[in-house]
């Protein structure tokens, strides 16, 4: 390393950093060089939670280190550098300032519950982790320690040392004690003994540690009976228990209900809380009771076997099996009456169990226990007595035709009528008296006497039966005899479900609607179809019609309508097509409904111009408000969605646009001349929320009309005169009339031409009609001296109309101008000029061309109609004629093309006059 001056700078010190590191890299294993660097440590602490820039302390102030602001004057010393030897996990949460070492909170807040989850010891975060220097330092902490530990080197080399710097993170009390589950449920014993102690097994949790933890329980309701006890085992953890402060008893009251609280040590205290269930659990401590000690019960005796004698019924408190009570006979009961009637152990039911004999005991004692578990049984007398009857009832016996089971007549709906269902023999056990009979009850049955024998009736129905309607009748046959002693068999009927009936869908229209641009698989509807049938007959499952798109969904159970995926409005706005609902019938039945879809518009979709780009021509001076052109535009979506406005973005103060018929107009008439073309940019917005919009580039292009006549720009003024030697030969170029039209194409195609002519021999000059040259013809004698005066016109080729201008160019041929007053003087005289209205003849093609020969056919008939007889003559002149003029217009030809520019601008400014010879001198 080179001196300390040589290291004047932080960036210098940084630069060393890197090789400094590597050397200590290499040889610190080796401790050689223990006298450059003192290791040295600090001890901050700060709260957890703290904002950015929060100081924690200042390195430079700690280690005493030297300054600037301490520094000798005279002496200069390098400036002090602070660097972290490493960005690790506590480099994350503060700021070192590298000038002045002072350590600030980082803008990621120190969340202490987030970083040292561990427990039972020092937890800490850093570049030192596994030193052995932090772990010795660490393990002096308390238990309830977290440390941030950073590597800070100080440079230069004068003031080099490694500073390890320990962070504790102090807790703060930010969490709120919470219960693990919302609400917890306790069972007691309903004998449970006062003073019981009870554990519950949910405890809340606070990450917060110490005093901030959790500190105490509570009860919102005790009901007098209830206390809380907390309890720390040697690791602190809080154990709250439930204390039985009263007697209990499940058959007064079998649940308490209310809430637990936990509270933290903070200020101010923090509380989480949770719903307790306290659940009295049931124990034998009660025994059967009945209501009544007798019960005295009369029974005739010609009662028929399985005759209802009575019922006896205790009770017990108690629950489950603690309330379980059979039912016996006492040991003092005689065998007769236990033959003559059956009880039932389960139910205390007590019934007729074999015929009464006339010698029968009249009166029987029946004593019944009500047993019950681990109880001394209840008693009750049943006194039952017989009452005698000389003569016994008519007798029904019936024989079954249907299905019968244990006194239970199955049928089939939709039976045919008059299906038979039982005989029925009735008798007279005494044959002395006459016994009729007849069928009691509602229902499609009739039981009519079966001929030819007697005493025999048939029981039938009269109409289908229907499942749907009725399931179960219960009808008599009722039989009786002259004395009014009469009997009654019961018969149940059950009707049987047979798969007669549809689904039937709760609408057979179903009208639905969903907004396009729908999430995959989105809920449209659920179906409801429901069945009269039972069983799996009555099971309804759905499906999709043919007609169905592959996209919609239906589940087979639920009948939930899904889409599996979006929707476009644009591409198709209605769906329809039909659904099934299926029973499990068989052969199973379907009814169908229809599912109409419509997709509601979302703004979607901007407007669309027809072209992005526009372009109209115009001719110029179109008139104000005039049409210009037409706008089309169109937007998918519908409805106000769908409306568009559309506005001019650049150029409204010239321009407008009709809003709904796109018709773009001008406010003024425009001038080509003034500005040839204008781009616009119009834009499109629809009127959804939020709108969408377009842009489309409009170029309006002027047509030129002929509404400029040509401009002279030379000769400048018809008062100018120009003087021309007699000596110049013909065929010289004498001066130019030079002219310019502001139109373009046609309309700025310039053709010259001499109308008027003054002087000695006028016919001595003549104008190209294309240059606007003016040429000596003919050479000029002594008398053709003086002065000419030529008008020129200059004309263009506009349409529909030309327009043209007049110049007067005044030669003067002489040798010399001894008198220019007397020129000027006959200059100012109005000139007495003939006007020569000729139109001058320029081709206008592109390229080189000879004009056709002028036809001479006309002339041809003309004289062959005069002069029949010389017909030969005449036509040998016409020919010879011809050709001369032919040669003529082929010189004209050769003298008057000219190429017109089709987009030229002619720029006044920069014409460039060129001098013009007169003489050949």
């Amino acid at each position: 390393m080179g001196p300390p001056g040589s290291r004047g700078s932080t960036s210098s010190a940084r630069g060393s950093l890197q090789h400094l590191l590597l050397f200590l890299l290499f040889v610190g294993p080796f401790n050689c060089f223990a006298s450059y660097s003192r290791a040295t440590e600090l001890f901050y602490s700060l709260n957890e939670g703290l904002p950015a820039g929060v100081l924690i302390g200042s390195l430079a102030r700690d280690l005493r280190l030297p300054t600037a602001s301490g520094q000798h004057p005279t002496v200069p010393q390098p400036p002090l550098s602070f660097t972290l030897a490493s960005r690790g996990l506590g480099g994350q949460y503060v700021r070192l300032d590298n000038r002045s070492g002072e350590l600030h909170t980082s803008a990621l807040e120190i969340d202490r519950e987030a970083l040292c989850v561990e427990s039972g010891g020092a937890t800490v975060f850093g570049e030192a982790e596994s030193t052995s220097s932090s772990s010795s330092s660490s393990s002096s902490l308390s238990s309830e320690s977290c440390l941030l530990l950073l590597d800070v080197l100080v440079l230069p080399q004068e003031y080099f040392r490694l500073v390890k710097v320990k962070i504790a993170i102090r807790d703060v009390n930010d969490n709120a004690p919470r219960f693990p589950v919302p609400h917890i449920h306790l069972s007691v014993p309903e004998n449970a003994p006062v003073n019981t102690r009870l554990a519950i097994e949910h405890p809340a949790l606070d990450p917060d540690v110490g005093t901030n933890g959790v500190q105490t329980y509570r009860l919102r309701d005790n009901y007098g009976v209830f206390t809380l006890d907390v309890e720390e085992n040697e690791s602190g953890e809080r154990t709250p228990y439930l204390i039985v402060m009263g007697a209990l008893d499940r058959e007064t009251r079998e649940e308490y209900v209310t809430v637990i609280i936990a509270e933290d040590g903070g200020t101010p205290p923090l509380v989480g809380s949770a719903t307790l269930t306290i659940g009295i659990s049931d124990i034998n401590d009660n025994c059967p009771q009945f209501s009544d000690s007798q019960l005295n019960v009369t029974l005739y005796g010609n009662s028929s076997l399985g005759t209802h004698v009575a019922t006896v019924h205790a009770e017990d408190l108690d629950l489950g099996s603690n309330a379980e009570i059979t039912y016996s006979y006492s040991q003092k009961v005689p065998q007769l009456s236990r033959d003559l009637f059956h009880l039932d152990e389960t139910t205390g039911a007590i019934t007729l169990s074999s015929k009464i004999d006339g010698d029968a005991p009249r009166l029987h004692r029946l004593i019944i226990l009500g047993n019950g578990p681990g109880c001394i049984p209840a008693v009750i007398t049943v006194l039952v007595t017989i009452i005698k009857v000389m003569m016994r009832p008519p007798e029904v016996v019936p024989r079954f035709i249907a299905n019968e089971v244990e006194g239970v007549v199955y049928l089939k709906e939709l039976e045919p009528i008059n299906t038979p269902i039982a005989f029925f023999t009735i008798k007279d056990p005494d044959e002395k008296y006459k016994v009729n009979c007849y069928l009691d009850g509602d229902g499609p049955f009739r039981l009519s006497p079966y001929k030819p024998y007697n005493n025999e009736y048939l029981l039938e129905t009269t109409k289908p039966l229907d499942y749907e309607t009725q399931q179960l009748y219960e009808i008599s046959v009722v039989a009786w005899n002259s004395e009014g002693f009469n009997v009654n068999k019961i018969i149940k009927i059950q009707v049987l479900d047979d798969n007669d009936n549809s689904p039937v869908f709760s609408q057979q229209l179903i009208e639905l609607s969903i907004e396009e641009n729908n999430v995959p698989n989105a809920f449209l509807t659920k179906l409801h179809a429901t069945d009269a049938d039972s069983g799996e007959r009555g099971e309804v499952s759905y499906f999709l019609g043919p007609d169905a798109p592959s996209y919609f969904s239906l589940d087979k159970t639920t009948g939930v309508l899904t889409v599996a995926t979006q929707l476009d409005r644009e591409e198709k706005e209605k769906y329809r097509y039909t659904v099934k609902a299926v029973d499990s019938g068989f052969p199973p039945r379907e009814s169908i409904a229809t599912v109409t879809i419509t997709v509601l518009d979302k703004n979607d979709n901007s407007p669309r111009f027809i072209n992005k780009d526009f372009s109209f021509f115009v001719p110029e001076n179109f008139p104000g408000f005039g049409e210009i052109g037409v706008i089309s535009v169109t937007d998918a979506d519908a409805g106000q969605n769908g409306w568009v406005a559309l506005s001019v973005l650049n150029g409204s103060d010239i321009f407008v646009i009709d809003t709904g018929k796109g018709v773009l107009r001008a406010k003024v008439s425009l001038d080509r001349e003034q500005q040839s073309s204008y781009v616009l940019w119009i834009e499109a917005v629809d009127g959804g929320d939020p709108a969408l919009s377009s842009t489309a580039k409009i170029t309006i292009l002027l047509l030129d009309i002929n509404d400029n006549p040509p401009l002279v720009l030379f000769p400048q003024s018809n008062m100018s005169y120009l003087l021309v030697l007699p000596s110049t030969l013909p065929g010289s170029p004498i001066t130019e009339v030079y002219a310019v039209d502001k139109d373009t194409g046609m309309n700025a195609v310039i053709a010259y031409s001499i109308i008027g002519r003054r002087g000695p021999r006028p016919e001595s000059f003549r104008i190209d009609p294309k240059t606007g040259n003016i040429t000596l013809e003919e050479s000029l004698m002594q008398n053709d001296y003086g002065l000419y005066r030529l008008l020129v016109k200059v004309s263009d080729h506009g349409y529909p109309e030309p327009l043209h201008s007049t110049v007067m160019v005044n030669l003067f041929v002489n040798d010399t101008v001894s008198n220019e007053s007397y020129i000027e003087s006959l200059l100012r005289k109005e000139p007495d000029i003939n006007i020569e209205e000729k139109q001058p003849q320029i081709s206008i093609e592109p390229t080189h061309q000879k004009m056709e020969s002028a036809s001479c056919m006309p002339t041809l008939v003309a004289l062959s109609i005069i002069s029949l007889g010389s017909i030969a003559l005449v036509t040998g002149m016409g020919i010879y004629i011809c050709l001369r003029k032919g040669k003529k217009h082929h010189r004209a030809d050769e003298n008057m093309e000219v190429q017109i520019p089709l987009n030229g601008r002619i720029n006044l400014h920069m014409l460039e006059k060129k001098p013009m010879e007169i003489s050949n001198i």
